[in-house]
This record gives structure tokens, C-alpha cells and sequence, in this order.
């Protein structure tokens, strides 16, 4: 197992002989991708809302315990334990963090989101094994619920790194990148970790990231063509994003919290849209939110979901799939 593989290129050649301490080895590589960061969800909601939703999470936060109460009021309320699991994450208690996600599962058993955050809670528990068993065992469970789950793709990549299979490790990636959304923020973190792990392990990566980039801009939908000229459709790009400083203020939240700040935010909008159907931006807004979460059967599913609620709009809501490559 190479336990360099996740230090900085320049690093590597120095490191020491024992192998290095895993909170900073996997940290370093996890902080280094970004992938697992949710400053996405401050581009799936717009500012206003995220202000909102982020003033009104300050006028009167639970703290652990009554979250905790809460939870035990009822062991198959995924929501409450999920609520519970990421204030334990957000306050370092990794260990309390997977035993409420752990608890969410049972009353949410197909949630692919809530397995690949178990898998990462797990991951950041170990004192000592960079990728403990349970932990791939989540994330494989979360593919398998749901293959395009980002999260657990990455750790998955990642145990094929530790496993000295870099290259496997590189085309599981490459694989990500491809399906990352097009200016995704976190885009650039994830290109530099495949050339980081690319060097360490004297892998010519360049021509593997053209590639990619030459099959991203092929598919990528043609907006125009779809709109018909009319340019009414966005596919959700024309409604507010966050201020340079919100964009500012997510990056500098750790990147588990991130995703799970996005993920939080994404099914508040859900929530939202549920008692206001008719708000047609909105299913927009979530149909995109679940495509960059890589959550590609919940979009579609907002998608049967917004037509069902809005028949005489189902023309321009199928665009506006399209446009997102929602199928």
C-alpha cells in the first residue's frame, strides 16, 4: 500500500520512512480534490435563498443534544438522524457522525447519498486505516444504488490508489471529471489531483485530461439549438448564483461539510417545492442542483415531478432537461 500517494508532488521524495499519519495524508488528498466539496449548492440555490436559509439556521440552531432528542423521538426519521449525523461531522465527532448516519439508513435504505456519507464519516473516524472496510463497504453499497454518486466514486478511486492501482485510480477519475458539470468550482482541484497522483507515480496524465476535455465538449448540449433560438431557456444558469463572497465563505467551510451543506440545502429546495409546486424556476433549480450532486435519478425524478404539477408547462420543463441532461 503506498501511503504517500496522497502528499503533495513536491513532498513525496521527502516524506518519512513510516508511513505518514493518515489524518494528514487522506485529508491532504481529500482537500486536494475538492470533490467531495458543496460550494455547489451555493450555485443550485439562489443567493437570496441561501441568505435566507442560512440567517434563519442562525436565529434559532439546535445544538447536538436536541437534535439528539429529537432523533430518538423516532429511530426511522432519516432526516432528523441525517440532521444529527452532520452536526456531529461538522463538530469533528466523525465517530457519533456514522452511527446517526448509520441510523438514518434505517428509515432511508435506498438513499445512495446517505451510504457515501457513511462511508466518508467512517473514513475520517479510523485513527489508523486510511480506508477501513465498512467504510468501502458503504461506498459500494452507495454505487450500487446509485453508480454516478460522486462521493463514493472518489473514495472508491481512492482505495484503489492506497491499493497501488494508480492507474485505475486516474481512470476512475478521469471518469468523474468527465461527468463533472462544465465551470464547476471544484473542477480545477480535481484536474490537479490527477496530475499530482499522475507524478508521483510517473504517469503521463496530459494526454489522458485532453481527451476527456475534447469527449466533454462534444457532448455538451447546444443551448441554442435546443431553445430554438428563442433563448428563454437556462437550464437554471439564468437564475441568481451566490456573490463572489459567498463562493468565498463555502470554500473556506472543510470540504466533508461542504457536500453536506449542499446536499442539506438541495433537499430543503426539495422540501420547499413540495408545498409549492407550481414554482416552476424551481424545479429548475433542483433538477440542476441534483445533476451536479451527480444524484442523476433524482433529477429525473423532479422532472416527472415538476410536470405532474405544472401539465401546461411540461414543453419548456423538458427543454430545460434536456439542456441539463436530465433523462
Amino acid at each position: 500500500m503506498n501511503q504517500n500517494t496522497s502528499l503533495p508532488a513536491n513532498a513525496a521524495d521527502n516524506a518519512p520512512a513510516a508511513p505518514a499519519p493518515k489524518r494528514f495524508g487522506l485529508i491532504a488528498f481529500i482537500v486536494g480534490t475538492a470533490l467531495v466539496a458543496g460550494a455547489i449548492g451555493y450555485r443550485a440555490i439562489t443567493a437570496e435563498q441561501a441568505v435566507e436559509e442560512m440567517a434563519g439556521a442562525q436565529d434559532a440552531p439546535l445544538t447536538i443534544t436536541e437534535l439528539q432528542a429529537r432523533a430518538e423521538r423516532d429511530p426511522l426519521d432519516s432526516k432528523a438522524w441525517q440532521e444529527l449525523a452532520f452536526a456531529h461531522f461538522s463538530a469533528g465527532g466523525y465517530g457519533q457522525a456514522a452511527r446517526a448516519y448509520r441510523q438514518a439508513i434505517e428509515g432511508d435504505r435506498d438513499n445512495a447519498v446517505l451510504w457515501s456519507a457513511l462511508g466518508e464519516a467512517r473514513v475520517m473516524a479510523s485513527e489508523n486505516d486510511p480506508m477501513p472496510a465498512d467504510a468501502v463497504t458503504a461506498f459500494r453499497k452507495a454505487v450500487d444504488l446509485d453508480p454516478s454518486d460522486p462521493r463514493a466514486r472518489y473514495f472508491l478511486g481512492v482505495q484503489k490508489d492506497l491499493d497501488g492501482n494508480h492507474q485505475g485510480a486516474i481512470d476512475d477519475w478521469l471518469a468523474l471529471l468527465k461527468e463533472t458539470p462544465p465551470g464547476a468550482i471544484w473542477e480545477s482541484n480535481l484536474r490537479r489531483t490527477i496530475e499530482q497522483v499522475g507524478t508521483i507515480n510517473s504517469i503521463d496524465t496530459a494526454p489522458m485530461i485532453a481527451k476527456v476535455d475534447r469527449e466533454r465538449a462534444a457532448s455538451a448540449p447546444k443551448s441554442a439549438a435546443l431553445a430554438g433560438g428563442n433563448g428563454q431557456l437556462t437550464g437554471g444558469n439564468a437564475i441568481p448564483g451566490p456573490s463572489q463572497d459567498q463562493i468565498a465563505a463555502a470554500r473556506a467551510i472543510p470540504p466533508g461539510e461542504q457536500q453536506q451543506m449542499a446536499e442539506s440545502m438541495v433537499e430543503r429546495l426539495d422540501a420547499r417545492l413540495r408545498k409549492e409546486p407550481s414554482d416552476v424556476n424551481g424545479w429548475v433549480m433542483l433538477m440542476r442542483s441534483r445533476m451536479t450532486l451527480g444524484q442523476k435519478d433524482k433529477a429525473a425524478q423532479a422532472l416527472k415531478d415538476a410536470v405532474s404539477a405544472n401539465p401546461s408547462q411540461a414543453r419548456r420543463l423538458q427543454q430545460e432537461a434536456d439542456l441539463l441532461g436530465v433523462r
